[in-house]
């Protein structure tokens, strides 16, 4: 899954609209439309958006990639994952 589609599926998975990001990061609805929209933003802006949503940007070497999404699938594994069908996992096609 591509970033742009992640930011979505994290905003959604907090259960926040794309107006309340003004709250968590000032920006207003339009400018973060416009990135969700599949705009091109700033490496700063993605920081920013990245921090509103409770996630951080990583840059994983591709040798790494494997290893990485290995242990993240691990660790969404467990008994409070299992006890919450109700939402869906918006990583689910990146692990």
């Amino acid at each position: 899954m591509k970033l742009i589609p992640q930011i979505k599926a994290r905003r959604l998975q907090l259960g926040l609209q794309q107006k309340e990001m003004k709250l968590r990061i000032g920006m207003n609805q339009q400018q973060y439309q416009r990135i969700e929209a599949g705009g091109n933003p700033r490496l700063e802006t993605l920081e920013l958006v990245a921090e509103g949503l409770e996630a951080e940007l990583v840059l994983v070497p591709k040798d790494k990639l494997l290893e990485v999404k290995a242990l993240l699938r691990d660790s969404t594994r467990g008994p409070s994952s299992a006890d919450d069908d109700s939402h869906e996992d918006p990583w689910s096609e990146v692990l």
